[in-house]
């Protein structure tokens, strides 16, 4: 009998990754809207606290919202746009500089076969490439962002009626009434906290490179704060264009000061500050988050490595959040 149920359940699985796979297009838009929604609503609900009507709180909220939106978009949209239209220029400096390291290295080991050794596991244009291709998925995903925006307004609007039928369906069960209650709460909370820290390490980060007068700042704070939703390697892969970026143009000594404010920022923050406010209940081990980095980055390509660890993190709450299913959550959590 438990073989059955173990065999429906792995059935039911294969058959849900194989239904997002097919459907990321759809689904990773709807995600975003959903994640959105869930930062979004406990702003109206405060402001409701404070005896503003419903209506008034929303159009506040979501006049606020789209004008963040539009003029940070509008910044980053024109440092992308010239960030692709010099990326020859910049391919060439990073050949040239990766020429003169090499005639460095010469001196030292045979230049053919190092050359060779080297240019087997790196090739320089791979990376700037690699760079030009994420970007242009970030312009692919911008130009979707009018679905991702509709969607999310009908959330916010309707947020009282599904706060309606959870209640009706809890409370046929005041466990599952519990349990729901943790879910969405937990949930709410990881989401706000690693929004703050990561708004806080891309706005730092802009700050930073704006001061050292590393050209394309503004698209360099925003793979900040995208990628910090990535514990461990985010922060590590948003700093290599920044730093590739000032060494070619500005030098050795300046790349350095990246290097050390990108480290400074992203221990604290990383470090010290957000697991301050996270705790151990919600943390995941390093292990699981590359995991679900190749995971979610295969059912839902490049948008689901953005959203693996949310989604992860949400898997891990709602295990936490049923007695029978907890030990999932141990096993996910960086407890020891």
């Amino acid at each position: 009998m438990r073989n059955s149920i173990l065999l429906i359940n792995l059935a039911s699985f294969v058959i849900i990754m194989t239904g997002l796979y097919f459907a990321k297009d759809i689904v990773i838009p709807f995600l975003l809207a959903v994640f959105l929604a869930v930062l979004i609503s406990p702003i109206i609900t405060y402001m409701q606290k404070l005896k503003i009507p419903r209506a008034i709180s929303l159009i506040i909220v979501l006049l606020c919202f789209f004008g963040l939106f539009f003029i940070i978009g509008n910044v980053v949209a024109k440092n992308m746009t010239n960030f692709l239209t010099n990326l020859p220029d910049l391919q060439s400096k990073f050949m040239s500089f990766y020429s003169d390291l090499i005639l460095k290295f010469s001196s030292f080991t045979d230049y053919i076969s190092f050359n060779e050794s080297l240019f087997s596991y790196i090739n320089p244009n791979n990376i700037f490439l690699a760079t030009s291709g994420a970007l242009k998925w970030s312009s692919t995903l911008i130009s979707k962002t009018f679905i991702v925006l509709l969607l999310f307004v009908f959330m916010i609007i309707e947020t009282n009626i599904f706060k309606q039928k959870v209640i009706y369906f809890s409370n046929l069960n005041s466990q599952n009434k519990i349990m729901v209650d943790r879910f969405i709460s937990d949930l709410k909370r990881y989401l706000a906290i690693k929004t703050i820290s990561s708004l806080a390490t891309g706005v730092l980060v802009w700050i930073v490179l704006i001061y050292l007068n590393v050209p394309y700042a503004p698209i360099w704070g925003m793979v900040a704060f995208l990628l910090n939703y990535i514990p461990t390697i985010g922060s590590i892969i948003a700093s290599i264009p920044a730093i590739l970026i000032a060494l070619l143009l500005n030098g050795y000594i300046n790349a350095l000061w990246v290097s050390i404010f990108y480290l400074v920022i992203n221990i604290s923050i990383g470090n010290f500050i957000e697991p301050k406010f996270l705790g151990d209940k919600l943390g995941l081990s390093t292990l699981v988050v590359i995991l679900s980095l190749i995971f979610w980055g295969f059912v839902l390509g490049i948008g689901g490595m953005f959203l693996a660890v949310p989604l992860t993190m949400s898997l891990k709450i709602a295990m936490d959040s049923n007695k029978k299913t907890k030990f999932i959550s141990i096993l996910l959590s960086n407890k020891d």
